[in-house]
């Protein structure tokens, strides 16, 4: 009778401890902050903590990336965007990938909460459409048109970013134009 309880909690553990990485970095990519990302991905565990019994035999990692950016979403909205720093950010001469990572980094910032967890959801968690719209809880065509207008803004602030990524549809194959 008691190993039964001790089963659910060990499995939430092991869940934990596989996926918590993973999801830590989707996290930050969707707010742009380590600390933010940190208190997102803990309030989705405890979430997924309070809900394991009835999520543990579906997918419990698609049950926290929807918490996460359904979360991150609802917080972008309660609270301002503008960061405030002591001092100005250093200008550290970096490699040409280091370099990339930060014009990504920069021009995500700039983007509405909405259109960058489309954007991560699709191109980092490499997610369909349909999964993507389920995650967020709103139609493919709204999937669809953010991930159309991110992109179109991503080349607009970050035209160095206009690799094979931003040109082409990766389901399709096909010319994404704005």
């Amino acid at each position: 009778m008691g190993g039964r309880a001790d089963d659910g909690r060990e499995g939430y553990v092991s869940f934990v401890e596989n996926h918590q990485h993973r999801l830590l970095r989707a996290a930050y990519l969707v707010c742009g902050n380590r600390h933010q990302a940190e208190d997102l991905l803990q309030d989705a565990l405890l979430k997924l903590a309070l809900r394991w019994s009835s999520v543990r035999e579906g997918d419990p990692a698609a049950y926290v990336r929807t918490i996460l950016y359904r979360d991150a979403v609802s917080w972008w909205r309660r609270r301002r965007r503008e960061w405030l720093a002591a001092y100005p950010p250093e200008q550290v001469a970096r490699d040409g990938d280091g370099d990339l990572r930060l014009v990504l980094h920069r021009a995500l910032g700039q983007l509405p909460p909405r259109q960058r967890a489309v954007l991560v959801l699709r191109y980092f968690e490499d997610m369909t459409e349909a999964a993507t719209a389920e995650a967020l809880g709103v139609s493919v065509g709204t999937v669809k048109s953010q991930c159309h207008a991110a992109l179109r803004r991503l080349r607009e602030v970050a035209p160095d970013l206009g690799g094979p990524g931003l040109d082409r549809d990766r389901t399709s194959g096909t010319e994404v134009t704005p």
